[in-house]
C-alpha cells in the first residue's frame, strides 16, 4: 500500500487543531514561494517549470535528499527571502490549524554568503510576525558538520536575541560522518543559556545514534528515532524515561529510511509506552500534512480519532511552552468544535 493522498482540506484531519515539533522552515516553502525566488534569481535549468521543481524534490535516498535541500537553499540569498517565505509558511500553516509549531531555522547553510545569524532570525520573526493567529517559536539547527567554533559562535549570537522566540536548539545533518559527542560541550552551554535541546538521531543511522544523543547530549527530545527498534533496551530506555520522539512518518518512506509507510514502527512504539509525537519534517520536499500523516495514521495502522488526539495532546506536553500555556492549550483544543467531528 502506497501513501494514502488525497484533498484533505475540509477533512476532520484538517480542520482539527493541532502543533508541529519538527519542522524545517528551509523545507517548508510553499512551491509558489519557491518559485518566485527562483525567478528572482534568474531561473535555474534543471527546473524550467514549477511541475518540474515538485519532481526534483522525489529522492532516491538521504544523500539524495541532502543534495536537493543544499540545492534550494541557493535560491535564500537576501534577508527579505526570509520575511517572504516565512509569511507563506505561517499562512500555510494556519490553513492547516496548525496553532502552534516549533520551527528549526539553520543559519550555518548560509554563512556562505556572509548572511548573520541574528539579522537571519529577525527576518524571519518579522515573516511570521505577520500572521495571526498561530504561534511559531524557533529552534536554532547547528548541523553535525559545522565546525564547532563556528557552532559555538552561532549559540553565543541567538542567546542575544532570544526575544526573537528562540527557544532551543538541535542538530540535523549526515549522522554517520558527525557522531553527537563532538557536540557535547555545546550542548552543555545551550542548557546554561536556558535552550531546550533536540537531536536528529536514528534517521539514517542506528540505534546507537540514538543512544549517542542520550548520553552525550542529554537532550530533551529526539528528532525522528526511526531505528530504535534495532534495540530493544533502547525502546525500554525511551519509555522508561519518558524521552519523546518526534516522528515523521511520510519524510522517512520520502528519504527512504523505511521502504514503505506499512514498515514503519510508529504503533510499535507507541505500543511499548514510548512517547510520540507526530511531525512533517519538511513538507513541502515531501509534498506531506499532518492532516495527510493522522489520515494515514488511520487508513493503514488502525489508528482511532481518539488515539489521535491523544498524539495531538502529545504534541502539545511535549512542547517547550510554559506549562501553564500547554494546560490552557489543552483546554482548548479539547473545547474546539471540530475536536470530536468525524
Amino acid at each position: 500500500m502506497n501513501i494514502i493522498k488525497n484533498n484533505l482540506s475540509n477533512s476532520w484531519y484538517n480542520l482539527i487543531p493541532k502543533v508541529e515539533l519538527h519542522l524545517h522552515i528551509e523545507g517548508a516553502i510553499p512551491f509558489d514561494a519557491l518559485w518566485t525566488l527562483i525567478q528572482k534569481y534568474g531561473g535555474d535549468s534543471s527546473v524550467q517549470t514549477i511541475d518540474a521543481l515538485k519532481e526534483k524534490f522525489k529522492f532516491r535516498d538521504f544523500p539524495h535528499f541532502l543534495e536537493n535541500w543544499a540545492w534550494k537553499n541557493t535560491f535564500l540569498r537576501e534577508y527579505e527571502d526570509f520575511t517572504f517565505i516565512c509569511e507563506e509558511i505561517a499562512i500555510s500553516l494556519k490553513k492547516q490549524n496548525i496553532k502552534y509549531a516549533e520551527a528549526f531555522f539553520t543559519p550555518i547553510d548560509f554563512d556562505f554568503i556572509d548572511l548573520e545569524t541574528q539579522k537571519i532570525a529577525e527576518a524571519i520573526r518579522k515573516g511570521l510576525s505577520k500572521v495571526s493567529d498561530i504561534e511559531i517559536a524557533l529552534i536554532t539547527d547547528l548541523c553535525r558538520d559545522t565546525n564547532l567554533n563556528k557552532a559555538e559562535m552561532i549559540l553565543n549570537e541567538i542567546n542575544e536575541v532570544k526575544e526573537l522566540g528562540i527557544i532551543g536548539i538541535g542538530i540535523g545533518g549526515a549522522e554517520h560522518d558527525f557522531p553527537p559527542d563532538r557536540f557535547k560541550t555545546i550542548y552543555e552551554k545551550a542548557r546554561q543559556y536556558g535552550f531546550r535541546t533536540t537531536a536528529h538521531a536514528g534517521e539514517a543511522a542506528g540505534a546507537s545514534s540514538i543512544w549517542g544523543v542520550i548520553h552525550e547530549l542529554k537532550v530533551d527530545r529526539i528528532g525522528h528515532g526511526t531505528r530504535a527498534f534495532e534495540d530493544e533496551s533502547l525502546l525500554d530506555y525511551l519509555s522508561e524515561y519518558k524521552i519523546p520522539l518526534e516522528m515523521c512518518p511520510i519524510s522517512n518512506v520520502c528519504t527512504g529510511v523505511v521502504a514503505k509507510i506499512e514498515s514503519h514502527p510508529i504503533k510499535k512504539y507507541i505500543d511499548h509506552g514510548i512517547i510520540v509525537t507526530v511531525n512533517t519534517d519538511d513538507p513541502k520536499m515531501f509534498n506531506n500534512s499532518l492532516a495527510e500523516e493522522y489520515m494515514n495514521l488511520e487508513n493503514i495502522f488502525g489508528f482511532s480519532h481518539k488515539e489521535i488526539q491523544l498524539l495531538i495532546i502529545n504534541g502539545i506536553e511535549s512542547s517547550w511552552q510554559l506549562e501553564t500555556k500547554k494546560d490552557k492549550m489543552i483546554h482548548e483544543f479539547q473545547n474546539h468544535p471540530n475536536w470530536m467531528k468525524d
